[in-house]
């Protein structure tokens, strides 16, 4: 891909952001395509999900595992790529920051940076740990002349620390920060409370990020309240990997290939993906 091509893609992927729109996370070529082939007009990726696909847990991937993972999806597909670059795969900005070029040479429009540290038993990290992170991306990329879609991720509803109050607090005065420091939109994990989802759109300046799943108000709730950006995450992957473990069962409780054989594509469509 030339810097043209990414230049163009990037804008088409920012523009998104200016109403609500589904944003589906591929783990590989095969399942970006998928999503293309349904509509959607851009896709993430999952890191949970390109780990288990590779053998690992999430945040014990190596870096080079993501990175060739990204670059397939990349060239699998025509509609923009962003990324979750997990905590960065870096122990210092410059270290992120280069992590993150990497990623954005390889044909990404965007990425994701969270602020869980890769234990999540220990918390998050400081504020100011992660706005030096923040700018340093934005420092980097912007040298590349390319206007990369930054999403800071902020978990105090993920980790669920504190009451609900605690979370909310903490998740706007660490938006807020992100925003100052050079982040395009902010992602919320694990907020499903409709009256905390409108406080955090109200405060919130720039495009909000949530997770799709169980509990989460219905997408024209969402909509209504004005959330530009709804994510599946790894619930994709899960959902595959469940369907597996059932046909798996089936084949050997009930000698049955039924899940297998029903309702899914021939040979000859799968060749088509």
């Amino acid at each position: 891909m030339d810097w043209t091509e990414q230049k163009i893609k990037t804008a088409d992927f920012k523009e998104l952001h200016t109403h609500t729109f589904l944003l589906p996370n591929a783990w590989d070529a095969a399942s970006a395509k998928v999503f293309e082939q349904c509509g959607f007009k851009a896709v993430g990726t999952t890191s949970a999900g390109i780990a288990a696909a590779h053998g690992y847990t999430d945040r014990s991937m190596p870096f080079d595992t993501m990175l060739a993972a990204v670059r397939e999806i990349v060239q699998a597909v025509s509609i923009p790529v962003t990324v979750d670059m997990e905590d960065g795969y870096g122990s210092t900005p410059e270290e992120v920051a280069n992590s993150v070029r990497q990623v954005i040479e390889s044909g990404a429009v965007g990425i994701n940076l969270e602020d869980s540290k890769m234990n999540p038993r220990d918390g998050l990290y400081d504020i100011s740990e992660q706005q030096k992170k923040i700018a340093a991306i934005r420092q980097s990329i912007n040298r590349l002349g390319i206007p990369v879609f930054m999403n800071a991720r902020t978990d105090p509803y993920w980790i669920r620390k504190g009451t609900p109050a605690d979370m909310l607090e903490e998740t706007l005065k660490r938006t807020k920060a992100y925003r100052e420091a050079g982040a395009d939109g902010v992602f919320v994990p694990g907020v499903t409370d409709i009256a905390a989802i409108r406080i955090l759109r109200k405060e919130i300046g720039g495009p909000v990020n949530l997770l799709a799943g169980a509990g989460m108000p219905s997408l024209q709730e969402l909509q209504s309240l004005g959330i530009e950006r709804i994510s599946t995450g790894s619930g994709p992957f899960r959902a595959v990997i469940s369907m597996l473990h059932r046909i798996g069962g089936e084949m050997l409780e009930h000698r049955s290939f039924e899940r297998m054989t029903s309702n899914v594509l021939t040979y000859d469509d799968l060749l088509q993906i």
